[in-house]
């Protein structure tokens, strides 16, 4: 059990947690939420005891038995030692092996060893045995293996690592210390796809407390049956996974927005019998009644007042037909070989994911792609009016450090009013003051954040994304991947955020051993396909994309037939929610027009209270009008992009398909 009592802590004026009472029960898996600067990170530390409150305490029930794992978001150093052996000493199994090493060399010296020596060896052998000291290396292995380290790693030192992989050795430090409570903030911001499937295995047989800040919303409906919310020094406990949780604060909304209103009617009809019977002297007792009732009555806060602001890229100037072709593409690196004789082709409206382990090739494809770097071989030809935007962790090196924030976002692009620009600035987490520093200032996330705002704000036709939404937060994430389903034009992406992924593309290309592999569909659908390319591979039936053997032709037949299957029922859902869009929009224009026309009506306009009523109705409706429009079009192009795709026109089990 841990136990938070009146956590209370203040940086100056800004209060981060206004007096937090928390009860965590062994073996919760909870997902903590909130904005950027809520104070997430900052509240895990207190939990593990690194941060000095102002009040109030944090207890870990028999703490000193209760080992606590925790993974900062922030990037170590680690020692120079070998990778195996910094996992042994950092899991304590190095010390144990050494102190039964010191023990042995002690009962060899002796010519009749001591009863003491001979029992503390005994004793030794047994926690070694009771930690799994025999497997320990196999286990070892297994968790390297599953966050993506090689044999070859094994031995490397630790210095010599990435920041990204440096952070995975600890994470791995962290799984096989096999602590009480795991305290986890982003841990998979430096994971693969492949690598977050593997650890949501391995956390989903871990038996203790776990605590996890992440804006990976398909790792958190996986992971955790509990979301607690950080938001105005307060936190608010959901008792589901994040999907529950986005569908039961909205509900919580509607139901906060109707007793607001119910409180102000009650408060405008109290204050109507106060201000006409105040004078009566037979009501002054009802009169007296209701002012104390007043004083009672608090204004409620509008739980709509904070509404995010809407992203939205530039209509896409039309491109033609085929948007980018590749042809026999290789790329090495003196005697490393990224990739060899990439063969595709991206056509209009295409929504492409770039998947592959990390070392893979991705980004070097995208940087190709974009024209940013030469390939060792073949060719990229772009159509007809293609305008790329390129967005890459390198983007922030293209800003001009000497301008600031506004600066630059103001002379980006040539749509958008100066507010529409300080919102979107707002909307990437830059507020107040922080609009004017120096670019030269910001933190790496912060230059990051401003290169993507940059090119919301160009005329484009084709994106080429590699990581864009590393350094967003889930609010302004969902912000900029709803703005990217908006849009018109072509993408091709690079992301582990495989909710993103599901809702976003309709081809998914993989680089595996350096040769392209092409799977019709979303990511869900190409986990699948690749699971059971898998399957057929150890059942010795050969690989289905991309290899050397063809699958039986019997399985071809299979596997188009269920592709010809997957696109009718997605078009019969698309036309489905098309109709149910229409039909909404249809009553909505008549409510309006009904609205409208009340407004007409000069006994209406003489009443004031009405008028009011009338006028926020119609704002209201406008803006739910707007939302329709953007869903409808949206819905029309994605069901015409789905009527213009045929099984026939590649291989239904994601082989390379010729331009």
């Amino acid at each position: 059990m841990i136990f938070l009592r009146n956590v209370r802590l203040s940086f100056g004026a800004r209060v981060l947690f206004g007096g937090i009472d928390w009860t965590i029960t062994e073996r919760s898996r909870i997902g903590l939420v909130g904005d950027n600067g809520t104070g997430k990170t900052t509240l895990l530390r207190a939990i593990l005891g690194q941060v000095e409150l102002d009040e109030g305490a944090v207890d870990i029930a028999g703490r000193r038995d209760r080992a606590v794992g925790y993974l900062p978001q922030d990037l170590v150093e680690l020692d120079a030692l070998p990778l195996m052996d910094f996992i042994k000493d950092r899991t304590a199994m190095g010390d144990l092996e050494r102190s039964i090493r010191l023990c042995e060399e002690e009962i060899s010296r002796q010519a009749t060893p001591s009863a003491a020596i001979l029992e503390q060896y005994e004793n030794l052998l047994t926690v070694f045995r009771n930690r799994g000291g025999y497997g320990f290396e196999a286990r070892t292995r297994q968790v390297l293996r599953g966050l993506g380290f090689r044999e070859g790693d094994f031995g490397k030192a630790c210095s010599d690592f990435s920041g990204g992989w440096k952070m995975r050795i600890l994470l791995s430090v962290i799984l096989l210390s096999d602590p009480a409570v795991m305290l986890l903030d982003e841990p998979t911001n430096h994971l693969d796809t492949e690598s977050m499937e593997w650890l949501e295995g391995y956390l989903g047989n871990y038996p203790g407390t776990l605590i996890t800040v992440s804006h990976d919303r398909t790792f958190l409906d996986r992971m955790v049956n509990q979301i607690v919310e950080l938001a105005d020094g307060k936190i608010s406990v959901f008792k589901g996974g994040y999907t529950f949780y986005l569908a039961e604060r909205e509900r919580r909304r509607e139901i906060l927005e109707q007793e607001r209103l119910r409180r102000e009617g009650e408060i405008r009809r109290t204050w109507e019998f106060v201000e006409r019977f105040r004078y009566k002297a037979t009501k002054a007792r009802q009169v007296q009644s209701r002012i104390k009732r007043l004083e009672r009555l608090e204004v409620l806060e509008d739980p709509g007042a904070a509404r995010a602001v809407t992203i939205r890229f530039p209509e896409a100037p039309r491109s033609g037909r085929e948007v980018l072709t590749v042809r026999d593409l290789s790329k090495s690196y003196g005697p490393l070989e990224v990739f060899r004789d990439l063969r595709f082709s991206v056509t209009r409206g295409d929504r492409v994911a770039l998947v592959g382990v990390n070392g893979s090739g991705k980004s070097t494809l995208t940087r190709i792609l974009s024209g940013d770097e030469d390939p060792s071989s073949g060719i990229v030809e772009l159509g007809l009016n293609v305008q790329i935007g390129f967005f890459s962790q390198e983007s922030a090196e293209n800003l001009d450090y000497e301008r600031t924030a506004w600066e630059e976002v103001r002379d980006a692009g040539s749509r958008g009013t100066d507010q529409e620009r300080r919102n979107l600035l707002g909307a990437f987490l830059f507020s107040g003051d922080d609009i004017h520093k120096p670019i030269r200032v910001l933190s790496g996330g912060e230059k990051s954040r401003l290169a993507l705002l940059k090119l919301i704000l160009q005329d484009t036709n084709l994106l080429i994304l590699d990581e864009p939404t590393n350094h967003l937060d889930l609010k302004t994430k969902d912000l900029f991947q709803d703005a990217l389903l908006q849009y018109a034009g072509s993408v091709i992406i690079v992301s582990h955020d495989r909710f993103f992924l599901d809702r976003m593309v309709n081809r998914v290309l993989e680089i595996r051993d350096g040769r392209l592999h092409e799977y019709a569909g979303n990511y869900s659908y190409f986990i699948e396909k690749r699971a059971l390319e898998q399957a057929g591979e150890s059942e010795g039936t050969g690989p289905l994309a991309g290899g050397t053997r063809e699958p039986p032709p019997k399985e071809v037949r299979r596997l188009a037939a269920e592709e010809r299957n997957r696109l009718s029922r997605a078009r019969t859902s698309l036309k489905k929610e098309f109709s149910e869009v229409e039909g909404r929009i249809g009553t909505l224009e008549a409510d309006k027009t009904a609205r409208e026309e009340m407004l007409c009506d000069p006994a209406v306009l003489r009443n004031g209270d009405r008028a009011r009523l009338l006028h926020g109705e119609l704002r209201c409706i406008r803006t739910d009008l707007e939302k329709l429009y953007e869903r409808w079009s949206d819905l029309g192009q994605r069901i015409e992009a789905l009527e213009a795709t045929s099984p026939a026109s590649g291989p239904a089990d994601g082989g390379p398909r010729n331009p």
